[in-house]
């Protein structure tokens, strides 16, 4: 799957070359040519120097194919341009927008903007969870990026459906924080049963969290 980041400063340099170290289909879409020079220098991977906020570009970008966009410019304004582009232009599935300002959180959030984001490592792992396993979705991230808070959709699939939580196989460094069954809030203990349907709120650590999916999908 695809993604997309505009903006190619600090953030965006940051997203671009963590998730190509992960071996993610991602592009990068800056303005300034010599910052663009200056990231094809340091990183591989596809860099198109142009105004992200131009369909054109985005379209150079091969947006039709993007699951999610990030719009990780300077400028509130930019971002949630960006955003709305994708989403009405394009149907991109989800859109991350960095917003400099929190009083403009509510806005952005009105305008359809599926999350906004300060911090770039939340970022990195909204943009990981959007465009890797549909089952598991990143929520938060806390020390620097180091733990991660997941939400977890159990399908009749997953080795987990229908097993009490003592019966799960889950790697050290990994908790069940909560679980919620038909809108209300169950408390993980060992003698309750995970069911098709539930969504499992649980914090792990960053490492541990593709052997933390292979225990959850299967495989």
């Amino acid at each position: 799957m695809k993604a997309i980041i505009v903006g190619g400063g600090k953030v965006g340099y940051y997203l671009f070359k963590t998730l190509r170290e992960k071996s993610y289909d991602v592009v990068l879409v800056e303005r300034g040519k010599d910052q663009c020079d200056k990231i094809s220098e340091e990183l591989d991977g596809e860099i198109i120097c142009g105004d992200g906020t131009d369909s054109e570009v985005l379209k150079d970008a091969d947006i039709q194919r993007a699951e999610v966009v990030a719009a990780v410019t300077g400028k509130d304004e930019e971002n949630l341009v960006i955003c709305q582009m994708a989403k009405m232009n394009f149907g991109v599935n989800k859109t991350i927008a960095r917003i400099n300002n929190p009083k403009n959180r509510p806005i952005f959030k009105a305008l359809g903007v599926d999350r906004t984001v300060c911090s770039t490592e939340v970022i990195s792992n909204l943009i990981e969870g959007a465009i890797g396993s549909e089952e598991i979705r990143a929520v938060q991230t806390l020390d620097r990026g180091e733990i991660l808070l997941l939400e977890v959709e159990i399908t009749s699939k997953s080795p987990w459906s229908n097993k009490m939580i003592k019966d799960i196989e889950m790697p050290e460094e990994c908790v069940i924080a909560s679980i919620i069954r038909n809108d209300k809030v169950v408390y993980p203990r060992g003698y309750i049963n995970i069911l098709q349907g539930d969504k499992v709120l649980l914090v792990t650590s960053s490492e541990k969290k593709k052997l933390l999916e292979k225990s959850i999908i299967g495989g």
